[in-house]
């Protein structure tokens, strides 16, 4: 590693406002999109990366903050039981994750590849991007999520959602250097300003607040059938914990999987989300936006993550600002999603790809297909007060056809097809930052 300035050096504060500004434009999106409020998910990535970088020792680059896996369930939780309960349900999903991390510490960090190959986790990931897909479109074309309410007129509304998913494009095509760590960003600003312009946007959520205000925090209550329906969905942050703890020690030269420890990562992601469910935020995950930017500005050094956390808690109390975020309009946010979700589905595709998953084989055609039509096509298990849908359904089911089938594959107890993956996609990035650059 190499040497750093101290902890208040100016140097080390300003990239830690980096951080948090690459990672800030999926940070909000996600509370916004399921109706929560995005000055207690910015309070609450503070405080889980604060929590994270606790438990791990301050020894990785890594920032928190809110997860994309948890869109669909939180957004059914909220309409089907509330969202107190849903805090509750996600605070249980959060101690199994806690589970979880004790079990990687008794058997080993090959105990998650066990449990959860590549033939399970790669159509889990396709189902998380391509079942949110009509959620873009409709948002996009300016309607609520579910398409049953129109918000916006159909003209302007392709307009300013074409907007956004055109500057993200270019950003993500043709940006060099720290630009393109931005696409959501600046798609985001580029369609709210098209948006102002046709007349889209109220800002009487702004006006009307205060300067200064703490956020709305929500405190949990329990409904079994809420967690029932939640648990189940630990099990697809684990995997995208894995490749992410996977990433950031390729990228500065670590092995963040033996020191600290995949166990330790894993409970302080677990701890966060405990935490952040406890006052009415999102689960948190690592990010990769800030990978990418750790990757870009090789600076290494875990206390600008502790910078960025300290911005993320103060500007959660910028009570106008909050507002300004809840006045995007749903259309700026469908054109980015466009692109997001279809580019969380290409990873679960390149999983299976890059890990040699034969779909000649029987075995391995049923999971896939099997867990890609129970998701896409909104299959529900119910019965008893509780019900199984979405990552919830697809993740039980992929995991269980895949101990229960014969012919399983020889079990690997080690991570190195993830490894293979995460060293396929990395090096693909610095290729093409050389060659942008």
């Amino acid at each position: 590693m190499s040497a750093t300035p101290g902890f208040f050096a100016p140097r080390t504060v300003l990239v830690g406002a980096q951080m948090l500004f690459v990672a800030f434009g999926a940070l909000v999106l996600m509370p916004l999109l399921t109706g929560l409020d995005p000055s207690v998910a910015l309070f609450t990535a503070g405080v889980g990366t604060l929590l994270f970088q606790c438990i791990t020792g301050f020894s990785i680059p890594v920032f928190l903050a809110s997860s994309f896996v948890f869109i669909a369930p939180i957004s059914h939780g909220v309409q089907a039981w509330g969202l107190p309960a849903t805090m509750g349900a996600l605070m249980v999903t959060a101690v199994v994750y806690v589970v979880l991390a004790a079990l990687v510490r008794w058997r080993g960090p090959g105990f998650l590849h066990v449990l959860m190959p590549p033939v399970v986790t790669g159509p889990i990931i396709m189902v998380i991007g391509l079942s949110l897909a009509p959620t873009a479109v409709n948002m996009a074309m300016g309607m609520n999520g579910t398409g049953e309410e129109r918000l916006f007129a159909y003209g302007p509304a392709l307009t300013v959602s074409m907007v956004s998913l055109a500057t993200t494009l270019l950003v993500v095509t043709l940006a060099k250097g720290f630009f393109r760590l931005l696409p959501i960003m600046v798609g985001v600003l580029c369609g709210y300003l098209s948006a102002v312009m046709l007349g889209m946007v109220d800002f009487s959520v702004v006006t009307e607040r205060a300067w200064l205000a703490p956020p709305e925090f929500v405190l949990p209550t329990f409904e079994w059938q809420a967690i029932i329906f939640m648990v189940p969905v630990a099990l697809a942050p684990a995997i995208e914990h894995v490749g992410d703890v996977l990433a950031i020690s390729n990228v500065t030269g670590r092995d963040y999987v033996r020191k600290p420890g995949l166990h330790r990562t894993l409970l302080g992601d677990g701890v966060a989300s405990v935490g952040a469910a406890l006052v009415g935020g999102p689960p948190n995950t690592t990010y990769s936006e800030v990978t990418g930017a750790v990757m870009l500005t090789r600076v290494f050094d875990p206390r600008v993550m502790v910078w960025a956390a300290v911005f993320a808690i103060a500007l959660s109390f910028l009570s106008r600002f909050g507002g300004l975020l809840q006045s995007i309009p749903a259309p700026v946010m469908g054109g980015i999603l466009i692109l997001m979700f279809g580019s969380i589905a290409s990873v679960g595709m390149n999983t299976l790809i890059k890990a040699g998953v034969d779909l000649a084989r029987q075995r391995n055609l049923v999971i896939v297909a099997t867990t890609l039509v129970f998701g896409i096509g909104g299959m529900v298990v119910s019965g008893g007060g509780f019900t199984l849908q979405g990552i919830s359904l697809c993740g039980l089911l992929a995991v269980l056809l895949n101990l229960l089938l014969p012919g399983r594959d020889p079990v690997v107890t080690d991570l190195r097809q993830e490894q293979a993956v995460v060293e396929d996609l990395i090096e693909h990035s610095r290729s093409k930052a050389r060659s942008k650059d």
